[in-house]
Protein backbone atom coordinates (compact mmCIF):
# COMPACT_ATOMS: atom_id res chain seq x y z
CA UNK A 1 0.00 0.00 0.00
CA UNK A 2 1.36 3.42 -1.28
CA UNK A 3 0.89 6.80 1.19
CA UNK A 4 -1.16 9.32 0.10
CA UNK A 5 0.45 12.56 -1.08
CA UNK A 6 -1.16 15.39 0.82
CA UNK A 7 -1.65 18.55 -0.88
CA UNK A 8 -0.13 21.57 0.37
CA UNK A 9 -3.00 24.11 2.20
CA UNK A 10 -3.66 26.83 -0.37
CA UNK A 11 -1.69 29.37 0.82
CA UNK A 12 1.18 27.17 0.74
CA UNK A 13 1.21 26.11 -2.89
CA UNK A 14 4.11 26.95 -5.61
CA UNK A 15 1.47 29.87 -6.61
CA UNK A 16 0.69 31.21 -3.66
CA UNK A 17 4.34 31.26 -2.32
CA UNK A 18 4.98 33.40 -5.74
CA UNK A 19 2.07 35.74 -4.91
CA UNK A 20 3.39 35.91 -1.32
CA UNK A 21 6.71 37.12 -2.40
CA UNK A 22 4.86 39.62 -5.21
CA UNK A 23 2.87 41.16 -2.23
CA UNK A 24 5.85 41.39 0.06
CA UNK A 25 7.71 43.27 -2.68
CA UNK A 26 5.13 45.56 -3.76
CA UNK A 27 3.97 47.13 -0.42
CA UNK A 28 7.87 47.44 0.35
CA UNK A 29 7.95 49.04 -3.29
CA UNK A 30 4.40 51.14 -2.01
CA UNK A 31 5.10 52.13 1.13
CA UNK A 32 8.64 51.95 2.00
CA UNK A 33 8.60 49.85 4.61
CA UNK A 34 8.20 45.61 5.02
CA UNK A 35 5.10 44.37 5.71
CA UNK A 36 6.25 41.72 7.97
CA UNK A 37 9.00 43.37 9.89
CA UNK A 38 12.23 40.86 10.95
CA UNK A 39 11.62 38.83 7.80
CA UNK A 40 15.15 37.80 6.36
CA UNK A 41 15.42 39.33 2.77
CA UNK A 42 16.90 36.13 1.74
CA UNK A 43 14.08 34.18 3.32
CA UNK A 44 12.55 30.95 0.88
CA UNK A 45 8.99 31.36 -1.06
CA UNK A 46 8.09 28.39 1.32
CA UNK A 47 8.91 30.49 4.46
CA UNK A 48 7.57 33.60 3.21
CA UNK A 49 4.31 32.22 2.58
CA UNK A 50 4.61 30.55 6.01
CA UNK A 51 4.72 33.69 7.58
CA UNK A 52 2.73 35.87 5.38
CA UNK A 53 -0.22 33.97 6.00
CA UNK A 54 0.32 33.27 9.82
CA UNK A 55 0.72 37.19 10.28
CA UNK A 56 -1.31 38.76 12.95
CA UNK A 57 -2.21 41.87 9.99
CA UNK A 58 -5.07 41.23 8.27
CA UNK A 59 -4.85 40.99 4.48
CA UNK A 60 -6.25 40.67 1.15
CA UNK A 61 -5.29 40.79 -2.34
CA UNK A 62 -7.40 41.55 -5.20
CA UNK A 63 -7.07 40.38 -8.76
CA UNK A 64 -7.02 44.27 -10.38
CA UNK A 65 -10.38 43.67 -12.19
CA UNK A 66 -12.23 46.53 -13.55
CA UNK A 67 -14.43 47.36 -10.11
CA UNK A 68 -17.20 48.64 -12.73
CA UNK A 69 -17.25 45.12 -14.28
CA UNK A 70 -18.96 42.37 -12.92
CA UNK A 71 -18.39 40.79 -10.73
CA UNK A 72 -15.28 43.31 -10.04
CA UNK A 73 -12.39 42.57 -8.26
CA UNK A 74 -12.06 39.05 -6.96
CA UNK A 75 -9.87 38.08 -3.65
CA UNK A 76 -6.99 36.19 -4.77
CA UNK A 77 -5.25 36.09 -1.70
CA UNK A 78 -6.67 35.91 2.42
CA UNK A 79 -4.39 35.01 5.35
CA UNK A 80 -5.18 33.37 8.56
CA UNK A 81 -6.58 36.66 10.11
CA UNK A 82 -8.83 37.68 7.23
CA UNK A 83 -10.02 34.04 7.09
CA UNK A 84 -10.90 34.32 10.84
CA UNK A 85 -12.22 37.81 10.66
CA UNK A 86 -14.68 37.01 8.01
CA UNK A 87 -15.57 33.49 9.64
CA UNK A 88 -14.92 31.79 6.41
CA UNK A 89 -12.54 29.20 4.67
CA UNK A 90 -9.94 29.67 2.47
CA UNK A 91 -12.26 28.05 -0.66
CA UNK A 92 -14.91 30.29 0.26
CA UNK A 93 -12.96 33.91 0.25
CA UNK A 94 -10.72 33.67 -1.82
CA UNK A 95 -12.46 33.42 -5.23
CA UNK A 96 -15.36 35.73 -3.97
CA UNK A 97 -15.93 39.03 -5.41
CA UNK A 98 -14.67 41.25 -3.23
CA UNK A 99 -17.41 43.67 -2.77
CA UNK A 100 -19.18 40.53 -0.80
CA UNK A 101 -16.81 41.54 1.89
CA UNK A 102 -18.91 45.12 2.21
CA UNK A 103 -21.63 45.60 3.92
CA UNK A 104 -24.93 45.72 1.58
CA UNK A 105 -25.66 49.43 0.97
CA UNK A 106 -21.95 50.05 -0.29
CA UNK A 107 -22.02 46.67 -2.87
CA UNK A 108 -22.12 49.09 -5.98
CA UNK A 109 -20.26 48.14 -9.22
CA UNK A 110 -17.74 50.69 -7.50
CA UNK A 111 -16.62 52.47 -4.92
CA UNK A 112 -13.73 54.95 -4.27
CA UNK A 113 -12.23 52.36 -2.11
CA UNK A 114 -12.28 49.81 -5.00
CA UNK A 115 -11.05 52.48 -7.55
CA UNK A 116 -8.16 53.46 -4.61
CA UNK A 117 -7.13 50.21 -4.06
CA UNK A 118 -6.84 49.22 -7.84
CA UNK A 119 -4.69 52.36 -8.42
CA UNK A 120 -2.72 50.94 -5.58
CA UNK A 121 -3.39 54.47 -3.34
CA UNK A 122 -3.39 53.54 0.79
CA UNK A 123 -6.72 52.90 1.71
CA UNK A 124 -7.82 54.30 4.99
CA UNK A 125 -9.16 51.16 7.37
CA UNK A 126 -12.47 53.84 7.96
CA UNK A 127 -12.94 54.43 4.11
CA UNK A 128 -15.57 51.46 4.11
CA UNK A 129 -17.61 49.00 6.23
CA UNK A 130 -17.32 45.45 6.06
CA UNK A 131 -19.16 42.60 6.94
CA UNK A 132 -18.31 39.21 8.23
CA UNK A 133 -19.87 35.65 6.72
CA UNK A 134 -22.72 35.79 9.24
CA UNK A 135 -23.28 40.04 8.05
CA UNK A 136 -22.30 41.07 11.20
CA UNK A 137 -20.20 45.00 11.13
CA UNK A 138 -16.92 44.61 11.52
CA UNK A 139 -14.98 47.24 13.91
CA UNK A 140 -13.03 49.85 11.76
CA UNK A 141 -10.04 49.25 13.88
CA UNK A 142 -9.74 45.34 12.47
CA UNK A 143 -10.51 46.31 8.67
CA UNK A 144 -7.99 45.00 6.53
CA UNK A 145 -5.18 46.11 4.41
CA UNK A 146 -5.94 45.35 0.66
CA UNK A 147 -3.79 45.42 -2.05
CA UNK A 148 -4.68 45.04 -5.37
CA UNK A 149 -3.22 42.33 -8.39
CA UNK A 150 0.80 42.54 -7.60
CA UNK A 151 3.48 42.52 -10.29
CA UNK A 152 6.52 41.75 -10.38
CA UNK A 153 9.76 44.18 -11.34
Amino acid sequence: MKPELLSPPPWLTPAAQSLALCLLSNYQRAFGTPLIAGLAADASPLLVAQELFAAELVLLAHDGADPGSDPGPRLIYANRAALRLWQRPWPELVGMPSRLTAEPAERGPTSTVSERTISKAPVPRRAASRTDAAAARMPAATLPLSVSKPTMS
